[in-house]
């Protein structure tokens, strides 16, 4: 469990300095939402979607709406981590759980 907190903290952080380095265009913000959008749906094949990639999506979605492209793009990566962390912790428990059945 500390080791996918570990994991989903570190992509956060990741992302969030990554977003920060340059200014965004539109066509920036429709790569990162791409992006995001096909790792949400990876999670989605895997029944684990997190609600709060939703959410990021939809706050890219509005800023973008807005003409604000940064902002947009930050939140696209966010999602994307958050989509992709996810999936990591779908993959991970797939097995995990065996090792704390009681036998």
């Amino acid at each position: 469990m500390r080791t996918s907190t570990f994991v989903v903290t570190s992509v956060l952080l990741i992302a969030g300095a990554t977003s920060a380095l340059a200014a965004g265009s539109e066509a920036d913000f429709k790569a990162a939402y791409a992006a995001a959008e096909a790792a949400n749906k990876e999670a989605g094949s895997l029944r684990n979607q997190w609600t709060v990639t939703a959410s990021a999506l939809a706050a890219a979605k509005k800023a973008a709406d807005a003409g604000d492209f940064d902002k947009a793009i930050a939140s696209s990566k966010e999602a994307e981590a958050l989509a992709k962390a996810s999936i990591f912790q779908a993959t991970s428990e797939k097995e995990a759980w065996k090792a704390l059945e009681i036998r």
